[in-house]
C-alpha cells in the first residue's frame, strides 16, 4: 500500500519521462491492451475506470473521480487510486494513491509532446492555476527549463500563488496577456467554452489542452496539425475529447509515432501544432511501474 506521500517520494521525473515515452510508443504500435474509458456519473461528478496493459511496463487499473466543484472545498478536482497486478499471474501487487500520478503523468506527457513539436520553448503560457497548472509548471521546468512562464487564471490570486513557487514564473491579468508572444500555450482548465481566441494563436505556436471541456476554438483546430495520445480521442467523452468529435481519425497524429520517428512532428516553423490530451491508461501504467520499482528500492509503503 502506497500513500500519496510515498508515491511522491518514489516517482522520479526522469524515470517517468522515459517510461511514458516507452508506453506511448507501444500505444502507437498497437502493442497495448486498453479498452475505452468508462464512467459512472453522480449529480456532482463522475467515477472513471481505466485498466491497461503495456508490455514490459505492466498491468494496472485506475479509478479516478472527477468533481469540478472540489477546488471550492479545498479538494482536488481529480482524485484517484491505482491498482497494479502481476502480468504473469494476475496477483495484486500494489495499491497506491493516484491523484498525484494523474496530475504529473498528464503534465509530463504534455511537456514531452512540446519538446518534440514546439519550435522553441523559451516562453510558456499556462492557462489555469489549479492542480494541472501546478503540475505543468513542474513538468515544463524539469523537462524544458523555459526562461519565462506566464500564468493566467480566472482566479488572479491563484495565479499569483502558483507563480510564487517558481522564480521564472509571473502571474498576468488575462489569458491574452499570457498567450501573446508565447512559444508554447498550455490550457489546463475545467472551462466549458474555449479559453483561447483564434486571433491570439500566431504561426509557429505550439498549443496543448488537457481539459475535459472544449478549451480550444474549432477555428484553431481547423488550421493546425493535431496530435493525440490515441486516435480513440475521437470517441464520445469520457473516452474521447469534446473538441475532436466528428473529426477524421486519419487527420490526427499519435504522439508515440512521433517519439519513435515513424511520423513527422512539426513540418515548418510557421505551422501551428496542437497536442490534445485526453489522458490514457498507458500513462498510468507507466507511472505506476516507476513507483513500484522505486518503492521497493527505497523500502517505502506498507506490506499487507
Amino acid at each position: 500500500m502506497l500513500s500519496e506521500e510515498a508515491v511522491r517520494r518514489a516517482l522520479s521525473l526522469d524515470e517517468l519521462s522515459e517510461s511514458l515515452t516507452t508506453a506511448l510508443i507501444s500505444l502507437s504500435y498497437d502493442k497495448v491492451s486498453v479498452p475505452p474509458r468508462i464512467a459512472a456519473r453522480s449529480q456532482a461528478g463522475l467515477l472513471g475506470a481505466m485498466p491497461g496493459y503495456v508490455p514490459d511496463l505492466g498491468l494496472a487499473a485506475k479509478l479516478v473521480s472527477i468533481y469540478p466543484a472540489n477546488p471550492e472545498r479545498g479538494l482536488p478536482a481529480h482524485q484517484a487510486l491505482v491498482a497494479v497486478f502481476d502480468e504473469a499471474t494476475g496477483a495484486p501487487v500494489a495499491v497506491m494513491g493516484g491523484t498525484y500520478i494523474t496530475a504529473i503523468r498528464t503534465a509530463m506527457t504534455v511537456a514531452l509532446a512540446a519538446r518534440s513539436l514546439a519550435c522553441q520553448s523559451a516562453s510558456v503560457a499556462i492557462i489555469g492555476a489549479g492542480t494541472q497548472g501546478e503540475a505543468h509548471l513542474v513538468a515544463f521546468r524539469h523537462l524544458l527549463a523555459p526562461a519565462q512562464v506566464r500564468i493566467a487564471s480566472r482566479h488572479e490570486s491563484r495565479a499569483a500563488v502558483l507563480a510564487g513557487k517558481d522564480p521564472g514564473a509571473v502571474a498576468v491579468g488575462s489569458v491574452r496577456e499570457a498567450v501573446e508572444g508565447a512559444d508554447i500555450v498550455c490550457c489546463c482548465t475545467d472551462a466549458q467554452e474555449a479559453v483561447l481566441e483564434n486571433g491570439w494563436i500566431t504561426p509557429g505556436m505550439h498549443v496543448s489542452s488537457v481539459g475535459m471541456g472544449p478549451e480550444l476554438p474549432l477555428e484553431v483546430l481547423d488550421r493546425s496539425r493535431v496530435f493525440v495520445e490515441s486516435r480513440a480521442a475521437i470517441l464520445p467523452p469520457p473516452a474521447g475529447a469534446t473538441e475532436l468529435q466528428g473529426r477524421d481519425p486519419a487527420s490526427l497524429v499519435e504522439i508515440g509515432a512521433v517519439f519513435s520517428g515513424r511520423a513527422a512532428g512539426r513540418n515548418s516553423d510557421e505551422e501551428v501544432t496542437i497536442f490534445k490530451s485526453t489522458g490514457h491508461a498507458v500513462e498510468d501504467v507507466a507511472a505506476a511501474a516507476v513507483v513500484v520499482r522505486r518503492a521497493r528500492q527505497l523500502d517505502v509503503g506498507i506490506a499487507i
